[in-house]
């Protein structure tokens, strides 16, 4: 169950990919991607990695993955006045979300289809009984996509606070246990 938001920000529990924004003082970009990279070879770190540039991304481990697991994608960018800004998202895998977002678009665009068939037939004075049911049907299919979406994060939860564990452990160099 999501007992909290990931980084206390309200707007996360709403989301289904969870954002935020850290700005460090003491810490630069190579630093912190030094700790990423310290971490992640360690022979007790269990997450998958891959390094790119200045992004790094997560994944839980191959025996504990499941269809809603998570990936944690972060960005560590030079700020202004030598700050660091480590940008992050926890979220679907992108295959999985891409196929969530393709669901969306389907609807969006049937229901496009609908309303104009319904438009038609209603100025044409023809019946449009199907179109006005659909039109209804689809925006609730949408919210049910939605609330599909939401059990999906609260059922990955508790990895995701995983991998929100482990991203400040190496930012701030604590001991990974």
């Amino acid at each position: 169950m999501m007992k909290q938001p990931i980084h206390g920000e309200k707007i996360n529990r709403i989301l289904l990919k969870p954002r935020f924004k850290m700005e460090l003082d003491n810490k630069s970009v190579e630093e912190i991607l030094n700790s990423f990279k310290e971490n992640l070879a360690k022979d007790k770190c269990k997450y998958c990695s891959k390094i790119s540039g200045n992004h790094v991304f997560l994944d839980v481990p191959k025996e504990e993955n499941h269809f809603w697991s998570p990936q944690l994608q972060v960005e560590i960018l030079k700020g202004e006045k030598n700050k660091t800004i480590v940008k992050g998202i926890i979220g679907p895998k992108p295959q999985i979300w891409t196929f969530f977002m393709f669901l969306h678009f389907v609807i969006a665009t049937i229901f496009v289809v609908f309303f104009v068939w319904f438009y038609t037939n209603w100025t044409l004075g023809k019946p449009y009984q199907l179109q006005k049911y659909m039109l209804i049907a689809l925006p609730v299919l949408w919210i049910l996509l939605y609330f599909f979406g939401q059990s999906g994060k609260r059922i990955a939860y508790d990895q995701m606070v995983e991998l929100d564990n482990f991203l400040t452990e190496t930012i701030y160099k604590k001991t990974i246990t």
